[in-house]
């Protein structure tokens, strides 16, 4: 299409990964060079900063829990000075709550730990939507469905509102009060049953 930049291939991405376990960082670093890519390690916010605003990069991977720093903060300032940058923040605290945030801030995806090399890389290949559209109305219909080592933001989701009804005895009227919506409002989500996790098709 004429005026629209060709999608960059995987092997020639190179990024940065945000994390403070030095050992994942280093690891997942060298997976990534026997792939192609060149990923520079930053173990904290001030570090990843320095990064983006030091030279142009393709991806960030972003843990979730920096020491005393939270990978949520990170997202809008890295979106700011790389707004085409592909922000993919990877946790092993999953809740929906923080999925929502994320995406809300700025990133493009979310990866549950442990994920594996092969979903990260077919993340970094999906086409981003433009600045500023991202995650929206009239983007949503042409999203990418999420990837198989994902778990999707509705069962997440569904995942927590049982929570809510276990910790209330299955009340509804009081699990709609712990979750802070309407009542009718639980009551549509729970006749919307999401379709079950799909299990990864290959490990690295």
């Amino acid at each position: 299409m004429s005026g629209v930049p060709a999608m960059k291939p995987v092997h020639a991405l190179r990024g940065m990964i945000v994390d403070d376990d030095a050992l994942y960082a280093r690891t997942l670093q060298r997976a990534l060079r026997r792939r192609g890519l060149e990923a520079l390690i930053a173990p904290d916010g001030p570090g990843a900063l320095a990064h983006v605003r030091a030279q142009a990069l393709d991806f960030a991977l972003v843990d979730l829990r920096l020491e005393a720093e939270s990978g949520l903060a990170l997202i809008a300032p890295l979106r700011a000075a790389q707004p085409a940058m592909r922000i993919v923040l990877i946790t092993g605290y999953a809740s929906i709550a923080t999925a929502v945030e994320a995406i809300k801030r700025g990133a493009d995806d979310y990866l549950l730990k442990p994920t594996t090399l092969a979903a990260i890389l077919r993340t970094l290949q999906q086409d981003a939507p433009p600045a500023g559209m991202r995650r929206t109305t009239a983007t949503a219909t042409a999203a990418p469905e999420p990837q198989p080592t994902m778990t999707p933001l509705a069962r997440l989701e569904w995942e927590h509102i049982h929570q809510a009804l276990s910790a209330t005895q299955g009340n509804v009227s009081a699990a709609a009060r712990l979750l802070g919506m309407h009542r009718r409002s639980l009551q549509r989500k729970l006749a919307k049953r999401p379709g079950p996790e799909r299990m990864p098709s290959e490990e690295s």
